[in-house]
């Protein structure tokens, strides 16, 4: 999903088939860690750029790759997705998410 702060819609979060409230014990803290740390990383990262004179940030979320797996992970573990079905889902068009950084080019 690719969206900016113009035109994010709510739904794009509402439609997401996704209960926190059904995810529980071990799965839910671990959960909330790794969302602080996503968060954290996308401030870290962040570029303030301006759209003529609006001020906005860019935000690179390949550089929060790792975190992103390791939500994977909770996630998987949380639906009971199997190995591959994890590992897919880490690995999904990667050569597109991921550029040149995957080459070893920044």
């Amino acid at each position: 999903m690719s969206f900016d702060t113009l035109n994010f819609k709510d739904y794009y979060i509402f439609n997401l088939p996704l209960s926190y409230d059904s995810i529980s014990g071990e799965n839910k803290a671990n959960l909330d860690v790794l969302c602080s740390k996503l968060m954290d990383n996308y401030k870290a990262n962040a570029k303030h750029k301006y759209r003529g004179e609006t001020p906005c940030y860019e935000i690179t979320a390949n550089l929060a790759k790792p975190i992103i797996d390791e939500i994977d992970k909770v996630l998987a573990k949380h639906y009971g997705f199997t190995e591959e079905e994890l590992d897919f889902i880490i690995n999904y068009d990667i050569k597109y998410r991921m550029g040149d950084e995957l080459n070893g080019e920044e």
